[in-house]
C-alpha cells in the first residue's frame, strides 16, 4: 500500500509538472516551482468565496517566486503589454498619496492599490494553455459552490421577518417597521420568535440586527417594553412571523455588490466558453449551460442592475464576435425574457424599477456625483494629483460630502469619478489607457490565427467580456477599489497576457501544443 501511494503521488507530481511545464533543474527549483503553481491554484479556488484566503494564497505564492528569482540558472521576468500603462498608473497614485491632504491614510491604502503584481504572478508561472486551462476550470468549479448555495439559501429562509406590528409593541417603539427581518439578538442568530424573547427577558437592553431592503440596520430593545400576554406574538407585538426570503443574495463575501461585480466576471468566462465549444449538443455544452444558467440565476438574485445590466452588453458582445447572425437573435430571444425575469425580482425585492427616479439608491449616486465633481473642480491642486485615497474619511464635514452626513460615509460610486477625484485626472487618464490597451491585447489575440484550440478561445472571449462588463459596471460602481474583485480582474488579466505571450509574442511558427486527449478539465468532446 505504501508503494502503492508513493506511486500514485509520484504521478500527480509528474502530471502537475507536465501541466505547469515545471523541468528538471535541480530539487530545490523544482520544488520552489511546484509549490508555487500549487499556491496559483489555490488562489484561483479561494478567490470566488474569501479575500483572505486569497490573498494568503496568493503572498504566499509570490514569496516563493521571489525564492525562485534568487536561484540560478534565475528565470526572466514577465514582460507583458500592459506595463507601461500599469506603471505609469501606480506610479501617478503614489505621488497622489504623499501629496495627499491625509498622506497617513493614503499611503496605508496603497496596500490596496498594490494588487496588480498579480499579473505579473500569474504570468510568470502559467507557462502553458494546459495550465491556463486548469486554473480557469478550478476558478469556476469553485464559484459554483457560492452559486449552488444561493438559490438553496433562498429556498431556506433566513431570520425571523414581522408582521401585524402593535403600535405599542416594543419593535414598533424601537422604530421597527412591517416586514423588517430581525436577523440577531446580541449576536445570536434568531430563527424564530421565542429565541428573540428569551433575549428580551434575560436581558435588560437587546441589540437587535434587521435587514430593511437595501440596508443592514440595529436598534436597541428595553426589557421594560415587553408587552403582558401568554406567547410569544402577544409579548412581541406582532400577530404573525415567517422566515424571510428577501434579500440581495451576497455569496460568501457578505456583500451583494462584490458577489455581482465578481460573478460578472465569471458569468463571462464561462459564457465564452460555452460560445467557443464547437459540439454544442456534447455533454459538456450542455454542462456549460447549465453553469451559465446557475450563475445568471445567482447574479438575478443579487438584485444589482448595474452589473447585470453590464453582463448583458457583454453577452451581446461576445455573442456578436463568435457567432452568425441567426445565434445572436436566438439569444436576444433568451435575454429578453431574461431581462423581465431581472425587473420583477428588482420590483419584487426592491419595489423599484430598473430606472426609476423614486430609488434612493439613484438619488443617492446624483448627489455624491455632484459632490465629487466639486471636489475635483475646487481647485488645480484637486485636478492634478486629487485629493488622496481615503482622505475623504477624514475631511468629508470640512469639503461637505455625503449631504453632511445624511448618506453613508464611503465612496463617490463610480470607478473613474473616485479615481479622478482620489488621484487626480492624469491618473484617470493612465487608468482609461491602461484599460484600453488591455482590450486592444484581447482583440488582437483573439484576431490572431494561434487559438487553434476552443478552450483558449472561449477564455479570451470570455475575458474580453467580463473586461467590457467591468469597465461598464465601473460607471456607476466602485468596482476597482472591491479588492476581491480587482483580484478576479487582474488574475484573468495575468492569464491573458500569459496567452499573448505564448500565442502572439511567440513566432507563428512555433510548434503548437497538443491536446492530450485524457485531460478532463474543460476537455474538447467535439469529434476531430
Amino acid at each position: 500500500m505504501a508503494r502503492l501511494s508513493e506511486g500514485s503521488v509520484r504521478k500527480i507530481l509528474n502530471k502537475l509538472d507536465k501541466i505547469a511545464d515545471i523541468g528538471a533543474d535541480g530539487r530545490p527549483i523544482v520544488a520552489l516551482e511546484r509549490a508555487t503553481f500549487v499556491f496559483l491554484i489555490l488562489m484561483a479556488a479561494a478567490m470566488p468565496h474569501s479575500i483572505a484566503a486569497t490573498q494568503i494564497a496568493w503572498l504566499t505564492g509570490m514569496l516563493l517566486w521571489f525564492i525562485r528569482l534568487t536561484i540560478k540558472p534565475r528565470p526572466a521576468l514577465p514582460r507583458t503589454p500592459l506595463d507601461k500603462a500599469i506603471w505609469i498608473f501606480f506610479g501617478l497614485t503614489v505621488i497622489s498619496s504623499l501629496l495627499s491632504y491625509a498622506p497617513d491614510i493614503s499611503i496605508d491604502k496603497l496596500r490596496g492599490a498594490a494588487l496588480f503584481p498579480i499579473v505579473y504572478f500569474v504570468v510568470a508561472n502559467v507557462r502553458t494553455g494546459r495550465a491556463a486551462r486548469l486554473l480557469i476550470t478550478v476558478l469556476i468549479v469553485s464559484c459554483m459552490i457560492n452559486v449552488i448555495w444561493t438559490p438553496v439559501e433562498r429556498l431556506l429562509g433566513r431570520g425571523v421577518e414581522i408582521h401585524g406590528i402593535a403600535p405599542d409593541s416594543p419593535l414598533a417603539k424601537a422604530l421597527l417597521y412591517e416586514g423588517d427581518t430581525l436577523l440577531k439578538a446580541n449576536g445570536k442568530k434568531i430563527t424564530d420568535p421565542d429565541q428573540l424573547r428569551t433575549e428580551f427577558e434575560t436581558n435588560e437592553i437587546t441589540r437587535v440586527d434587521f435587514y430593511r431592503p437595501d440596508f443592514y440596520f440595529y436598534v436597541d430593545i428595553k426589557r421594560a417594553d415587553l408587552l403582558p400576554g401568554d406567547n410569544t406574538n402577544q409579548r412581541l407585538g406582532i400577530e404573525s412571523w415567517k422566515k424571510s426570503r428577501n434579500w440581495r443574495s451576497a455569496g460568501f463575501y457578505g456583500h451583494y455588490t462584490t458577489y455581482s461585480e465578481v460573478l460578472q466576471l465569471i458569468l463571462s468566462l464561462t459564457l465564452g466558453l460555452w460560445l467557443a465549444l464547437p459540439d454544442k449538443k456534447s455533454r459538456l455544452s450542455l454542462i456549460l449551460i447549465v453553469t451559465v444558467a446557475a450563475m445568471c440565476l445567482a447574479l438575478l438574485l443579487t438584485v444589482t442592475r448595474a452589473s447585470q445590466g453590464a453582463f448583458a452588453v457583454s453577452a451581446l458582445l461576445m455573442v456578436s464576435l463568435s457567432a452568425n447572425r441567426k445565434t445572436v437573435l436566438a439569444f436576444l430571444a433568451i435575454l429578453i425574457p431574461l431581462g423581465a425575469i431581472g425587473v420583477y425580482i428588482l420590483q419584487q425585492s426592491r419595489g423599484v424599477g430598473f430606472f426609476d427616479q423614486n430609488d434612493t439608491s439613484t438619488t443617492w449616486r446624483e448627489t455624491v456625483y455632484g459632490e465629487g465633481v466639486k471636489l475635483l473642480t475646487d481647485n488645480p491642486r484637486n485636478l492634478a494629483v486629487g485629493v488622496g485615497m481615503d482622505s475623504i474619511k477624514r475631511y468629508w464635514q470640512e469639503w461637505n460630502l455625503f449631504e453632511g452626513g445624511k448618506l453613508p460615509i464611503g465612496h463617490f460610486h463610480s470607478t473613474y469619478l473616485q479615481i479622478a477625484v482620489e488621484r487626480g485626472l492624469p491618473a484617470l487618464a493612465a487608468w482609461l489607457f491602461f484599460i484600453w490597451v488591455y482590450l486592444k491585447m484581447l482583440r488582437r489575440l483573439l484576431k490572431s490565427n494561434q487559438l487553434s484550440l476552443w478552450q483558449d478561445r472561449g477564455i479570451v472571449l470570455g475575458t474580453l467580456g467580463g473586461a467590457i462588463g467591468f469597465f461598464i459596471s465601473g460607471l456607476v460602481h466602485y468596482n476597482y477599489g472591491d479588492q476581491e474583485v480587482a483580484m478576479v480582474f487582474y488574475f484573468l488579466m495575468g492569464i491573458a497576457a500569459s496567452y499573448y505571450r505564448e500565442k502572439v509574442v511567440t513566432p507563428i511558427g512555433a510548434p503548437v501544443e497538443e491536446e492530450p486527449r485524457e485531460e478532463l478539465y474543460l476537455a474538447d468532446t467535439a469529434p476531430a
